[in-house]
């Protein structure tokens, strides 16, 4: 049989078990894990996997349009970060500063900082000049072993400001191989020109923004900054049933100052995601554990923050899906790198290395409702993969701050190659 790409003699092939749902429990802790391994791919799609001899009776090399020797790596999915805040103008460097000498993420807040700050360099910024840096930064997270992210807007908080940075993500994903999920997060915080008149913020998501981002397709889900200080329970399922009505999914950034209950608010709506949960109570995880929504835990918030992390161990043993993202945004956690945030997973957050990879990979697909095509390396599924300098899963998280991409396959195409590995047959 012929196919388009053949990967051979790769040291390590991680990947979750063959199913379509999120994994739960310990399931969460059994991947699949095979050695001299190789992966057929044919029509940008996975066509077979096994050991090098099983795939290489199916698939010869002498008819494969491409053969890639990944002798002495480790091949596995590409990685799906399902929460990043990608589409930002300029950075805060002066913030991280102030919380060094001892101001808090609120109180910088309070002076204008935060999110606002970004706002005002994303209105600065011109769609085009938006949409260039977004191009670049895709580019690495390429290079970081991503092959899907999803991206919230959210520092616009206006109509045309909105628009702009979902637009400037729409060109910048025209120009890279990486897959965008867009979300619509006009609900971030209330902007300057609203203060105290919050309500009427409200109205104008509901009666404007929402319509006009669904009617144009600019995102697929519409998210809420759902906590302390920012947006209430009320307001946020307000916002996120309009959004449903003109055909968006939901998600929300749930109790990650507080507990505000938006983790039950969540599993209420049938959110596909409800993300950071620093704070959910156990009634609202186990409302989300019985709705089947996903918990995406982001440990690069916390690490920067300085904040508890997420209870990831109680969520597993309570049965629900868990994925991780790295929340990649100015303010709070400027790091794009998935395998650092599996690293914080795995010291901080108790997950076995075999866990964060299978959150950061299947559950993670799961997250963006992708999970029946995404984030496993299975016949039928999209051949997204990338391999690594390592002979063992467990070493990327392990040596972590290195850069041991080597090679990333989007679509049954290589779209990174750091050592020119790659022969036409």
């Amino acid at each position: 049989m012929t196919c388009d790409l053949l990967i051979v003699s790769a040291a390590q092939l991680f990947t979750a078990p063959e199913g379509k749902g999120p994994l739960l429990g310990r399931d969460l802790d059994q991947p699949l894990v095979l050695e001299d391994a190789a992966v057929a791919c044919a029509g940008g799609r996975i066509a077979a996997l096994g050991t090098t001899a099983e795939v290489l009776a199916r698939y010869p090399e002498r008819d494969a349009a491409r053969v890639i020797d990944a002798r002495g790596l480790l091949v596995a999915p590409g990685f799906v970060d399902c929460h990043t805040h990608l589409p930002f103008a300029g950075t805060r460097e002066m913030e991280f500063d102030a919380r060094a000498r001892g101001e808090s993420y609120a109180a910088i807040a309070e002076k204008g900082g935060g999110i606002r700050a970004s706002v005002r360099q994303l209105r600065a910024t011109s769609e085009e000049a938006l949409a260039e840096s977004i191009t670049a930064r895709l580019d690495h997270i390429l290079s970081q072993g991503t092959t899907t992210v999803e991206a919230k807007s959210g520092y616009g908080l206006s109509l045309d400001e909105e628009r702009k940075q979902l637009l400037a993500l729409r060109r910048a994903g025209e120009r890279s191989p990486v897959e965008i999920i867009p979300t619509f997060l006009g609900a971030h915080e209330i902007p300057d020109e609203h203060r105290g008149r919050r309500e009427e913020y409200v109205a104008l998501l509901l009666e404007a923004m929402i319509p006009a981002v669904a009617q144009e397709h600019l995102a697929r889900y519409c998210d809420v900054f759902c906590d302390q200080g920012a947006f209430t329970v009320e307001e946020s399922r307000r916002i996120l049933r309009r959004g449903r009505e003109l055909g968006l999914g939901a998600k929300l950034h749930a109790d990650e100052l507080a507990d505000v209950g938006a983790a039950g608010l969540a599993a209420e709506i049938g959110a596909v995601s409800a993300d950071h949960l620093l704070h959910a109570s156990p009634e609202g995880l186990r409302a989300m554990s019985q709705a089947g929504v996903v918990a995406v835990l982001l440990p690069g918030t916390a690490f920067t923050l300085g904040l508890p992390y997420a209870r990831a161990r109680v969520m597993v043993e309570m049965g629900l899906p868990v994925a991780l993202a790295t929340d990649f945004n100015p303010g709070s956690t400027m790091s794009s790198s998935m395998p650092m945030a599996m690293t914080l997973a795995v010291t901080q957050m108790k997950l076995t290395p075999a866990e964060a990879w299978m959150a950061a990979t299947a559950n993670a697909a799961h997250a963006v409702g992708e999970g029946a095509r995404l984030g496993r390396i299975q016949p039928g599924y999209q051949a997204d993969l990338a391999l690594f300098d390592a002979r063992d899963y467990r070493h990327i998280a392990y040596h972590y701050a290195e850069e041991h991409v080597r090679l990333v396959i989007k679509r049954g195409v290589l779209v990174k190659d750091r050592q020119n590995r790659c022969s036409s047959a």
